[in-house]
């Protein structure tokens, strides 16, 4: 601005100002600032200069947007608090002058965060490291920006010392190469970048171990020629060189190398071959830096066994001794035994008094015969082997005799062994030839083996010897120890271990069980055993172990011959447990006013139970001890530990703990201690407001800061010219006042004034507001003309018209929204709130819900208040969006075994985000073992909660998740949850299955296993199933349990048979496919069995023909048959011997003596040789006949068994013919066939066992014999025979044939499965079928059912709601129990939750809010998944119920009883009884009611419906005389339960009274009088009378006074009982013991209306409106003459204020008395009186109006004039015309008048009235107006929180409550 002095024309001097712009120029740029991530606030400053200054406007921008809060000091100044990486970007200030064209000024400056370095990898504590060793330090940080890692080894950097074996990875680790002593030390690791420095180290120690040994030397013996290994291994740093010595000579070391000595890589020693000489002590020596260590063994060397003297052949006498000699050599510490082979066949000496075997070998047969000739050299080859020499041993020493080289040397020759039974094998090779013996060796003990032997030529390879017999070596203890020890900890005082069986090689014989020791680890103390004592248990929980401790654990397993070798120690430490004492020598210090500082020492070690995780530092405020602040501190392993508690409230007293915390939880607290923070400057004063506002002085009030943040030691107040610094004033003022008079003012000058509060500190936050002296500040004026637009899916813009601001600047705007439901009724919630924008015309409303209906509504507050609420604005629809959130509590439960059952909590309605109509859901399943694409399923149907998953995988697991969609997009996945498919039975075959066969009665069956994908559970074992193909009708079957084992040798088959096999696999639910085709194999051929049906149909004097059938058991191929015979009286040697072919079946001998006996035998001749021949004996004679049937045929009761029994019998007259066989038939009574059992039965028998027959079966037998002349007729038939009973073979009732006796009942067997507990994301990897099978069959609960077998249903009872039972059945009869059923599983279903939520806390947050907690229900009282929580609640309390899924879906029963009474002509009462399930919370009842017929033609049904569960009953006043209804009631929960029905007809009932007479009706000032004569009784005499109304606005009757005595004849009613304005009709009705009678006639209708005083008459009312209008008329004109004598400047150019309805007086030394500048007041007193009083008139800011242009900075005598319209009720009127609807919709929350009379002075200044005016101070008076509502209100809210939790209740009145208006209080 330029001025000058000119003259002008009139000599006057003139100020001439010339006023100019100057551009917006940038004097302080604002810089890129970083601050370190947690900091409470960032700083930009940006100032700027431009001309004229008060037009500078200062903003700031980022990302295109305006910034609004953190902006102070004119905008120069940008605070952003707590900030965090969201505020991280390019801030922009622009300076510009508000209504100029000049170019704005710009800078920018980029805020950055900092993250101080942090460890993602620490190295230990201390690292033990060998010599020569290598070792890697770990270290990585993380951090913004990346840090730097710097090593240094005690202390200095690593840089500096260049040793070339140190290396810095690229993970920041440090990795040093071959230890060396000097490597020792500490290593510390620096990560470093701009916003800090941590740094970690790590002790290095470089030990040198002396020698120590891994596996200690053990005494070794074998045998000379074998090959010994002494073993010796040994550790030790640096590694220890080893040396052999035999006395004082060294065999074998680094140096030192001597043929057959050679040092193994391990340290052991291997001699090869061993001789005698070799044995006696060795040494072993191993030495390093450290020191020497030396152990001793001792080598054992035993003789070969050779045989020195093999057996020669040798002729001998008939009936003398042959010797056979074998002398072998031995050593003389083993026995030897020797085996014999006669023709292939083992002799046992102990099964014939003739052959002896002494102990040198030598073979002794007394009285030799010519059954006794044969090959004693074991094979008919020209080799054999002669003798085997078992050692006992794992080796056996084979010897043979040379074979016929076949003209040709004879080049190798070759062994093969057979393991039981298993194929050949070649086992030795390129033998020499000149060897006739060779040790095996390498064999298993219990074992069985057989050895052939070959020689080899040019020409090829000879035939093999035949085979020794079958050996079995004896059993030793296992070789091996359990193999895959696993340890692991269960609890912190249990260990599992599990291992799996040593390899079955090494088992040694059967293992009987397992033996687990174990010790602490490190310790030499005692080891504690435990004895598992079957081999199928392979785990083992190990208790009462101490908390977090090693063990070292190993396992041995045991079999008949002694325990093996302990496996090498596994270590575990058991559990962690929580500290058991505190930290120590806590001491706490406040650092400054939000911080407190802690140090303090661990606990002792030994105390803390685990590994220290770290601590956590507590500060609890003394007034709020359940507000605690925690923070954890990481453990720092030396020295003091010391942390920090941040961001504590200032000036507060606190309590202060430490704890230390393992991974299992937290440890005891210290002592607390007493501590406040220390004081900080204050916070802003609260409710700055100023009164008494004249020309030159105002008063301003605050209160004191909400936030002391210490002692208040005073005021700052501060005042200046609104833009101009230089005029400012500062008044200093003491902790008590809280006012002050601000005095020297400029007249109607606009004024900022601040106001702080001041500490030790300095002064705190300033409070400041605009003020224009001599204008009072009014409450705000509401916003106008309301525009949504820029709608989306989650904002929406609203610009408006502000209203007036009530002579100050707007603080803050506040948006209030309808959300969903919209009307006049619904309820307004706050949405926005914007505060410092006092100058916005549009304002973005943020966090909107998606597709949701919204209608707005605005109020701005000011200095003095919010003004009044804007009228609505348009509805609006936000757009849709995808949902927000994921379906919640997913759980998922085995369906079947192909199908799994997904449930989930639909989304509310509120959360679609769209049309409900595209709403649905879509889950995704995929297998958890393999990467199979995601099966998928969309549901449209937005209730869906549940869904069944088909045609999946058996016994699989999956796991699934569940998303919402709408027709935008789809919603987040939710979690992961896990399911697996139900158990079922193997849908493949073990693969691979083959058979060999190894003898004439075994075959191997080998197979592999079932693919894991068509296992479908775990396999317990297998099933083979075998028959012999033609032969037998059903298969057989053997069972292999375990899923180990995968052939099994199949024994004790028939003789070359073709057999077809089939093998299966079995899980716990049952057996699965067998292997398809069946797989043939034929077992090898023997030696026939004897002919059967040998008889001799011709016997002649001289000659005999005999006949014969083959063999019951060929065995092979039949070549021919030899018939032998001789006299019987001679020598038993003496056989006449025929051959003939394999086709003939009969020979005649001739030339025989007559009348002689003679024995006949006859065999079968296969390739294996000769089999068993059939003697039989036969006299040469021709008188013979049939033989005479069996007599004395019984069965001994005593020989009757449940499946076979025993038949006796006395052979009768043989005819002269001797009986060559008997023939037993069987029937099974009663109506069975005779079945011949058997006819080959022994001549010589006298008894037959009678088998496979059924139990509890009659049966008849009978039997015959046939001689040589034909059969004997049959014997008579035995007394009917009972089998007894036998356990049931399966429990179906309808399979009779399988109870095997006399049913008694069935058992259920049931047990509760816990592997399947819920939705868990837990995966279970079974190691081992037998540790699964022991963990899924505890004891099982059982019933019996008791009852006869036709029960075929049973119901369980008592079970655990919300489990999984597995059910089995036996059926049993009293010998015992069938097999069990297939297992079931059946799942118990949900139920309600049996017990409330616990421990419910209510706490008050604010005037309007509760917090409510609470915790869940008892895990065993929630009866399924906890699916929410309902929280009801109403004037007098509240109640919390939860709910699951049952609860949700589970309608209630029917209500438990129907009932009426009152029944009159058209009235009754129905009641009702709550129903016995409610199934979930009651929200009601619905009462339906219809006639039976229609009542004129019209059949009405009516349907009642009653909220909540507490009324339960009805008043029906709409009947039809005489007419019956059906009732029907039913309860709702979430749905409507069955319904409950009744009949009931209408009154009058049969036999009451008749209707009274003579009804007359008179009026009386107070009340109305109804009289009556008695009428007919009926049949029982009347007890009383009932008086029913019918009011003229309802139209229907209804008892009116009931319980009217007999002996009364009239009844007065007072009128105030009655409603004003009604006329009322009467009938009486009389009552008997039958009901209620026939009604009188109805009275004459009588209003109710009063009899209205004087002054509510109109001549009344209209005189005292005109004298009231004279009054103000009066008034008005004297205000306006006043007026008239002031005059005012106009500040801006003679705008004058027109509309004078009052002119302002003036009084009391020019005071205003009444301020009401440019208002309209309109104000409808709406409150309900009490007593007479009413309220006072209240002013409206609504028409208030207000802007800087009216200030006046000159006034010269002017006018100011105002219109003031007060529109009041006059007090006479009646309280029936004020309604609450005017109370609600029409009162201002706030007014002027409301705030300012608060004052006294300024209520004094309402006082001051013109004289003459009369006053009415106790007309006027406002109470607080309580519902009378009967009924509490209940008001529903649902969240989905199952685990506990905290609901805060917004406060809403229940309807007819009355909330005091903000503002009113002084009027009370």
């Amino acid at each position: 601005m330029l001025c000058q002095v000119d003259r002008a024309y009139l000599g006057e001097e003139i100020n001439i100002c010339l006023l100019f712009n100057a551009a917006p120029a940038m004097v302080i740029r604002p810089h890129n600032t970083s601050v370190v991530a947690g900091s409470s606030e960032a700083t930009l400053e940006c100032v700027a200069n431009a001309r004229p200054l008060e037009r500078l406007s200062v903003t700031w921008k980022r990302n295109g947007i305006k910034i609004t809060s953190g902006i102070s000091s004119f905008g120069r100044r940008l605070t952003i608090t707590n900030p965090t990486s969201a505020d991280v970007g390019m801030y922009f200030c622009e300076a510009k002058l508000r209504e100029s064209t000049e170019e704005p000024a710009r800078a920018k400056a980029f805020l950055s965060i900092l993250e101080p370095p942090y460890f993602t990898a620490e190295p230990q504590n201390v690292i033990l490291a060998e010599v020569e060793k290598d070792v890697d330090i770990l270290c990585q940080a993380m951090g913004v920006p990346i840090p730097t890692l710097v090593w240094y080894k005690d202390s200095v950097p690593l840089s500096r010392l260049e040793n070339p074996r140190y290396k810095v990875l690229l993970s920041g680790g440090l990795r040093i190469h071959a230890l060396r002593p000097q490597d020792a030390g500490i290593f510390q690791c620096f990560a470093s970048n701009q916003a800090g420095e941590i740094h970690t180290y790590t002790y290095l120690d470089v030990t040198n171990i002396k020698p120590t040994f891994i596996q200690p030397p053990e005494d070794t013996t074998v045998t000379e020629g074998m090959t010994a290994v002494l073993t010796c291994e040994v550790s030790g740093a640096p590694r220890p060189a080893i040396s052999w010595k035999k006395g004082e000579q060294i065999l074998a070391s680094g140096s030192v190398q001597i043929p057959r000595f050679v040092l193994l890589e391990s340290g052991g020693l291997q001699i090869t071959p061993v001789f005698l000489q070799d044995a006696g002590n060795y040494t072993c020596c191993a030495a390093n830096s450290e020191g020497a260590l030396n152990a001793f063994v001792m080598l054992t060397v035993w003789n070969r066994t050779s045989i020195v003297r093999p057996p020669e052949d040798s002729t001998v006498i008939k009936g003398t001794t042959a010797t056979l000699r074998c002398e072998a050599t031995h050593d003389p510490r083993i026995s030897i035994r020797y085996l014999w082979k006669k023709d292939s066949a083992v002799i046992n000496p102990s099964s014939s008094s003739r052959i002896t075997v002494e102990k040198d070998g030598t073979l002794l047969i007394s009285q030799t015969w010519s059954g006794d000739i044969g090959d004693y050299t074991l094979l008919q080859l020209k080799y054999s082997l002669h003798c085997l020499s078992d050692t006992l041993s794992r080796s056996v020493v084979l010897s043979w005799v040379r074979p016929f080289d076949g003209n040709s040397p004879v080049l190798y020759y070759v062994v093969e062994l057979s393991e039981n039974n298993s194929p050949w094998k070649v086992h030795l090779s390129n033998l020499d030839p000149k060897m006739t013996g060779v040790t095996v060796s390498g064999l298993t003990p219990a074992r069985t083996y057989q050895f052939r032997v070959c020689a080899v030529n040019q020409v090829g390879k000879g035939r093999y010897s035949t085979e020794t017999s079958r050996l079995m070596l004896p059993e030793e203890p296992p070789s091996a120890p359990p193999k895959n020890i696993v340890a692991s900890g269960r609890t912190n005082q249990s260990i599992m271990v599990q291992w799996q069986p040593p390899p079955e090689s090494e088992h040694n014989g059967v293992l009987h069980g397992y033996i687990l020791r174990y010790r602490l680890a490190g310790l030499p103390g005692e080891y504690q055993y435990k004895n598992i004592t079957s081999a199928e248990i392979n785990y083992c929980l190990v208790k009462d172990l101490i908390i977090w401790t090693q063990y070292e654990i190993q396992v041995a397993s045991y079999n008949g011959a002694g325990l093996g070798a302990f496996s090498r120690p596994v270590t575990e430490y058991t559990l962690q447990g929580v500290p058991t004492a505190p930290p120590q020598n806590v001491q706490v210090e406040a650092v400054n006013s939000t911080t407190i500082q802690f140090f303090w020492n661990p606990p002792p070690q030994q105390f803390i139970n685990g590994i220290n995780q770290g601590y956590k530092l507590l500060a609890w405020p003394v007034d709020a001890p359940e507000s605690v602040t925690v923070v954890t501190i990481a453990p720092d392993f030396h020295g003091v530990h010391s942390g920090c508690i941040t961001n504590l409230k200032k000036f507060t007293s606190y309590y202060t703990s430490v704890l230390c915390f393992t991974t299992p939880g937290d440890g005891p607290r210290s002592p607390p201690q007493l501590l406040r923070t220390l004081e900080d400057k204050p916070g802003a004063v609260g409710h700055l407001s100023f009164t008494e506002i004249l020309d030159t002085s105002l008063k301003v009030s605050w209160q004191e800061p909400v936030e002391k943040n210490g002692i208040i030691t005073g005021y700052q107040i501060s005042w200046e010219v609104y833009g101009r610094n230089e005029s400012r004033l500062a008044r200093s003022l003491s902790n008590s006042t809280l006012e002050y008079k601000i005095t020297g003012l400029s007249s109607l000058t606009t004024y900022t004034i601040e106001v702080a509060a001041v500490t030790a500190q300095g002064s705190g936050w300033v409070t400041s507001s605009t003020i224009s002296s001599g204008v009072p500040p009014e409450l705000p004026g509401a916003p106008t003309n309301l525009v949504i637009s820029n709608i989306s899916p989650r904002s929406a813009t609203l610009q408006f018209r502000p209203g007036y601001d009530g002579k100050t600047s707007i603080s803050k705007w506040i948006v209030e929204g309808q959300v969903g439901v919209l009307g006049d009724e619904e309820e307004w919630v706050t949405l926005h709130e914007v505060e410092n924008e006092p100058d916005a015309q549009m304002l973005e409303v943020p966090n909107l819900t998606p597709y949701t209906h919204y209608r707005f509504r605005m109020r701005q507050v000011n200095v003095v208040g919010p003004s009044p609420l804007s009228q609505p604005s348009r509805v609006i629809q936000t757009l849709q969006a995808p949902p927000d959130v994921a379906p919640g509590s997913v759980t998922v439960r085995t369906a079947s075994e192909t199908s799994l059952w997904l449930r989930w909590v639909p989304l509310p309605d509120t959360q679609y985000n769209g049309n409900p109509e595209s709403v649905g859901y879509r889950i995704r399943a995929w297998r958890v073992d393999l990467p199979a694409p995601a099966l998928l399923k969309v549901l449209p149907d937005r209730l869906a909660r549940e869904c069944t998953l088909e045609e999946l995988q058996e016994w699989t697991e999956y796991e699934l998740q569940v998303q919402a969609f709408n027709a935008i997009g789809a919603g987040p996945w939710s979690e992961a949850v896990r399911g697996r498919t139900r158990e079922s039975v193997p849908s493949a075959p073990p693969e691979n299955v083959s058979a060999e066969a190894v003898s004439s009665t075994q075959i191997l069956l080998t197979w592999a296993a079932v693919p894991e994908s068509e296992q479908n559970g775990l396999i317990l074992g297998y099933k083979i199933l075998y028959k012999a193909r033609d032969l037998d009708a059903e298969p057989k079957s053997q069972t292999v349990r375990g899923n180990h084992t995968q052939s099994v040798l199949l024994s004790g088959l028939r003789k070359f048979v073709l057999y077809e096999l089939q093998v299966l696999a079995f899980t716990r639910i049952g057996d699965g496919v067998p292997s398809s085709p069946a797989v043939t194999e034929r077992t090898k051929d023997d030696a026939p069995g004897p002919p059967v049906r040998m008889v001799f149909p011709e016997v002649r004097l001289t000659s005999v023909r005999i006949v014969w059938q083959p063999p019951e058991e060929p065995n092979g191929i039949i070549l021919g048959y030899q018939v032998a015979y001789r006299l019987a009286s001679s020598s038993p040697n003496k056989f006449t011997t025929v051959e003939v072919g394999s086709t003939v079946r009969q020979f005649t001998a001739t030339d025989l003596s007559p009348e002689s006996a003679y024995i006949f035998r006859t065999s079968a001749k296969t390739r294996q040789g000769w089999g068993e021949p059939l003697e039989a004996t036969v006299i040469t004679t021709e008188k013979r006949e049939r033989p005479a049937p069996p007599r004395q045929v019984m069965t001994p009761q005593a020989d009757v068994s449940s499946r076979s029994l025993v038949l006796t019998w006395v052979p009768g007259s043989d005819g002269s013919s001797p009986i060559r066989y008997f023939t037993v038939q069987v029937r099974e009574l009663p109506h069975g066939d005779w079945q011949t059992y058997s006819s080959s039965i022994s001549h010589e028998a006298t008894s037959c066992l009678i088998e496979s027959l059924n139990p509890f079966t009659s049966y008849k037998l009978r039997v015959k014999a046939t001689n040589d002349i034909g059969d004997s007729d049959f014997s008579a038939e035995t007394e009917a025979v009972t089998t007894l009973q036998d356990a049931t073979a399966g429990c179906s009732p309808r399979r009779m044939e399988s109870v095997n006796g006399l049913l008694l009942g069935y058992r259920i067997y049931y047990r509760e499965l816990d592997y399947d507990t819920g939705a868990g994301t837990e995966s279970k990897t079974i190691q081992n079928p037998s540790a699964l099978r022991a963990e899924l069959t505890p004891q099982s609960s059982f019933k019996t059912v008791n009852s006869s077998s036709a029960l075929t249903t049973y119901e369980l009872t008592q079970l655990k709601k919300y489990k999984r039972y597995e059910v089995l059945m036996t059926a049993y009869n009293v010998i015992g129990e069938s097999p069990t059923s297939t297992p079931v599983e059946v799942f118990v279903g949900e139920a309600a939750p049996a017990l409330a939520p616990q421990n419910i806390q209510v706490h008050s947050l604010s005037a309007s809010q509760l917090e409510l907690t609470w915790d869940p229900p008892p895990a065993d009282s929630q009866n399924g998944n906890i699916q929410g929580y309902k929280i009801y609640y109403w004037e007098n309390g509240v109640l919390l119920l939860q709910f699951n899924l049952c609860a949700i879906l589970s309608a209630p029963s029917a209500p438990s009883f129907l009932a009426f009474s009152e029944i009159t002509c058209t009235t009754l009462n129905v009641s009702w009884g709550e129903p016995t399930a409610a199934n979930g919370v009651l929200q009601g009842y619905r009462v339906v009611y219809e006639p039976l017929a229609p009542v004129q033609g019209v059949s009405k049904v009516v349907t009642v419906d009653i909220k909540g569960n507490w009324q339960r009953w009805l008043k029906v006043r709409d009947l039809t005389k005489g007419v019956t209804y059906l009732f029907r009631v039913q309860a709702r929960t979430i749905a409507y339960g069955p319904e409950l029905q009744a009949n009931i007809t209408a009154g009058p009932a049969e036999g009451s009274p008749g209707s009274p007479q003579e009804i007359l009706v008179t009026k009386s000032s107070s009340g109305l009088t109804l009289q009556w004569t008695e009428g007919d009784s009926g049949e029982k005499p009347t007890t009383g009378y009932i008086i029913e109304a019918r009011p003229s606005d309802e139209g229907l009757w209804d008892m009116f006074v009931k319980d009217i005595p007999r002996s009364a004849t009239s009844y007065t009613v007072g009128l105030d009982k009655l409603r004003q304005g009604v006329t009322y009709e009467f009938r009486v009705v009389a009552v008997n013991e039958f009901g209620y009678g026939e009604p009188s006639v109805p009275s004459v209708a009588v209003s109710a209306q009063t009899e209205a005083p004087f002054y509510e008459e109109w001549w009344f009312l209209l005189v005292m409106a005109l004298s009231s209008l004279i009054l103000i008329l009066l008034v008005v004109f004297a205000l306006v003459l006043h007026g008239q004598s002031k005059k005012y400047k106009n500040c801006n150019g003679g705008k004058t204020i027109s509309n004078v309805e009052e002119s302002v007086t003036l009084d009391n030394g020019g005071f205003t008395a009444l301020e009401l500048n440019s208002r309209h007041l309109n104000i409808k007193s709406t409150f309900s009186k009490k007593n007479g009083t009413r309220s006072p008139p209240r002013p409206s800011p609504g028409g208030l109006h207000y802007s800087d242009e009216d200030i006046c900075n000159k006034y010269n005598g002017a006018v100011l004039t105002e219109g003031l319209g007060l529109n009041e009720k006059p007090l006479e009127v009646s309280e029936s015309e004020v309604t609450d609807s005017d109370y609600e919709d029409e009162l201002p929350k706030h007014s002027f008048v409301n705030h300012y009379m608060s004052d006294p002075t300024y209520y004094n200044s309402w006082k001051r009235q013109q004289k003459g005016v009369k006053q009415h101070p106790a007309s006027y008076r406002y109470e607080e107006c309580t519902a009378g509502e009967a009924e509490p209100y209940f008001q529903t809210v649902i969240t989905t929180q199952s685990s506990g939790g905290v609901y805060t209740p917004t406060g809403q009145p229940a309807p007819g409550s009355r909330t005091p208006v903000t503002g009113f209080s002084s009027f009370v």
